[in-house]
């Protein structure tokens, strides 16, 4: 399956229908975000695989059910049209007719049930704090896109998503596993927070202009063209500042600086953002036109992402500790 869609001629199943609506294929950066938070716990001795296997099912549940009720939100208000990039690059939930409204909300609801199970169980298994964090995140992917707060449409999601990948949820699992939450494990939530953000701006570049006419306010919008660009840039730059911190400081361990061989893909996406995006997509480009620019800020992403999990991994092994 490509990117967002079927392959060309290829029936649509149930299994793709629902990789397809719920947007699959990005959760791969929830997986990261709980990694990251595992190995930290793994390196302080401190892991539950029982525990780790029901929050990795439920940070995926959750952010599901999150792509479903944004894309509720934006239909509703008006946003998500047919001349619109998400219902370009892949077939909207509602738009498309492969959900109804009222099946979009009762999914919603369901995949909720399961998530507040899950928060209750180990919320009575390890402490109250994970319904703290549990809430916080559903609230913030909630009302990113729904009144009355619509962070999105006032430049303050891209705050939201940071928060939600970064320190929400990798904070969030090494307290699952380790029942405290020191503070070198916010800060090594930092550098993959950043990446995460970094798909979210890149993709609201690319509806830079449709989002200003919808007068929808992202934060690229707020800043400008130019500024979004320097924006991105130096938000990208900072994965790599960040990370040199955390080692320095020895918050993680050195070996992290393997998510330097990323470095290619780093200067890469520096070219694309500072170049025109073509009238048209490259040949053999994935089946998500008119996306551009968040194509390669998750292909960074994935690259820089395994890397410094890579890294974590490697630091936690025994033999390999200073």
């Amino acid at each position: 399956m490509e990117i967002g869609n079927l392959p060309d001629g290829e029936k649509m199943d149930f299994f793709s229908k629902w990789v397809i609506i719920t947007r699959a294929q990005v959760i791969s950066m929830t997986i990261t975000s709980v990694f990251i938070g595992a190995i930290l716990a793994y390196t302080a001795g401190r892991i539950n695989w029982f525990y780790l296997g029901i929050t990795v099912i439920a940070m995926i549940l959750a952010h599901m059910s999150n792509n479903l009720i944004n894309d509720y939100f934006d239909f509703k208000q008006g946003v998500d049209t047919p001349d619109y990039h998400r219902t370009q690059y892949s077939p909207h939930p509602i738009i498309s007719g492969l959900l109804t409204e009222k099946q979009l909300l009762l999914t919603f609801v369901i995949l909720g049930i399961i998530e507040l199970g899950a928060a209750v169980f180990l919320c009575t298994r390890v402490g109250w704090p994970i319904m703290a964090f549990a809430v916080s995140g559903f609230l913030l992917s909630v009302f990113y896109v729904a009144p009355p707060l619509k962070l999105k449409y006032r430049g303050l999601g891209e705050i939201a998503i940071f928060l939600i990948w970064g320190p929400l949820i990798t904070v969030g699992t090494y307290y699952v596993m380790a029942g405290n939450m020191p503070w070198q494990v916010w800060l090594a939530s930092i550098p993959y927070g950043l990446v995460v953000t970094n798909v979210l701006l890149s993709k609201h570049l690319d509806k830079f202009e449709k989002d200003k006419a919808k007068g929808v306010k992202t934060l690229p919008v707020v800043l400008g063209w130019k500024n979004a660009i320097l924006f991105t840039r130096i938000n990208t730059a900072m994965f790599y500042v960040a990370l040199v911190l955390l080692v320095f400081f020895k918050v993680v361990t050195p070996f992290t600086l393997i998510a330097f061989l990323s470095i290619g893909r780093f200067r890469y996406f520096m070219d694309i953002l500072s170049s025109k995006k073509p009238e048209e997509p490259p040949k053999d480009f994935p089946k998500i036109w008119p996306l551009w620019y968040v194509v390669w800020a998750f292909w960074f992403n994935k690259m820089a992402g395994g890397l410094f999990i890579t890294g974590l991994i490697i630091g936690a092994l025994p033999w390999f500790k200073f």
